[in-house]
């Protein structure tokens, strides 16, 4: 159903965003969009710095004229349609989280799988880096399944834990309901905890009501969504800064764009991939800092506490590539890479994971 949904919608937008050109200039039309609204960092650089950096450099350095028309917070496309809306062409450039894909693209989430990495947004790019340079699947599954090229990778912030309760070791979180998003509910499952599937939306409400008592998040998504008010308790965990969100654009747009239009799109992106890490590191105290602000209680546990919960996850990583082997997919050569990398970019384990 969401499928031919997909399709449908596409034959509409092919009549409504076609290229329009003149002899002295063409004007190029792209349909950007985000399921997360421009509060989320990387949906703002998309609106406010690669959407206006395109168009001024190609006005300034070729004979063409590029506009875009944004959607963002589910205008255009949710957060969990965005692959599919690019690969139809509902829209031309889709910024997404991997987390929504776990069948589709399950080995794109590999820094997950590798908890308690490094909390720098700016490292995890390199790390994430790292891997897609040397393994060459991890891009060419974008063309080869699913109609679009991947332009620029996205840092996130680091995650940690806010809770309704205090909390000072991991057996004090043994039953306790707390959500999550995806592979990292195992985090949790792992701890002892009760992992519950949640979204930012119903976030608020969920801890409000008891669903839950506590959220796996950055500290951009607890100020901005107000969870502070109803779980007061942030603790820097630091379960990492993870790279598991992408830029791409449909393959059929992309190839009836003049040379020298895509050469800048790249440009533009490689400069945008590095601002999602550097903006969020410098974010990452200043949101910290609100939350004290606005009366959240933010603690750092002792490193024991954080080397307990990594050991009970030791085995997990392994475990996953494991699996991700037995599909055809390289598992273990990705997380042996990117342990590595953030070891090379200065990271120590709290526990060293190994693959066998």
């Amino acid at each position: 159903m969401r499928i031919r949904t997909v399709l449908l919608a596409a034959t509409v937008a092919a009549v409504t965003g076609t290229t329009t050109s003149a002899a002295a200039q063409e004007t190029i039309r792209l349909r950007i969009a985000s399921g997360h609204p421009p509060v989320n960092t990387y949906a703002n650089l998309m609106q406010n710095f690669f959407g206006p950096e395109v168009t001024k450099r190609v006005a300034a350095r070729t004979k063409h004229k590029v506009e875009f028309v944004h959607g963002y917070g589910g205008a255009m496309v949710k957060v969990a349609d965005t692959l599919e809306g690019v690969q139809a062409g509902i829209i031309d450039i889709g910024g997404f989280c991997f987390c929504f894909e776990p069948s589709n693209l399950p080995l794109h989430a590999f820094q997950v799988m590798l908890p308690f990495g490094t909390m720098d947004p700016v490292t995890s790019l390199k790390v994430a880096r790292a891997v897609y340079d040397k393994v060459p699947y991890m891009s060419k599954v974008f063309e080869d399944k699913f109609r679009q090229k991947l332009i620029a990778l996205i840092a996130d912030n680091g995650y940690n834990l806010g809770t309704t309760m205090e909390w000072n070791n991991v057996s004090d979180l043994k039953g306790v309901k707390l959500a999550g998003a995806g592979l990292n509910l195992k985090w949790l499952e792992f701890a002892g905890a009760v992992p519950v599937q949640g979204s930012l939306v119903e976030a608020y409400q969920g801890l409000q009501t008891g669903v839950y008592n506590g959220w796996i998040m950055f500290p951009s998504g607890y100020v901005n969504f107000k969870l502070y008010e109803k779980g007061k308790y942030y603790t820097e965990i630091g379960f990492g800064a993870i790279t598991w969100h992408g830029l791409t654009i449909n393959s059929a747009r992309w190839s009836k764009l003049p040379k020298e239009v895509q050469d800048i799109i790249l440009e533009v992106a490689k400069e945008y991939e590095a601002l999602t890490g550097t903006v969020n590191k410098e974010s990452y105290p200043k949101q910290v800092a609100e939350l004290k602000a606005k009366g959240a209680i933010v603690r750092t546990l002792p490193d024991k506490v954080r080397q307990d919960w990594a050991q009970s996850l030791a085995a997990w990583p392994a475990q996953m590539a494991k699996d991700l082997d037995g599909k055809g997919l390289p598992g273990s050569q990705v997380l042996d890479i990117a342990l590595q990398a953030a070891e090379a970019n200065g990271h120590k384990w709290p526990v060293r994971y190994k693959m066998k």
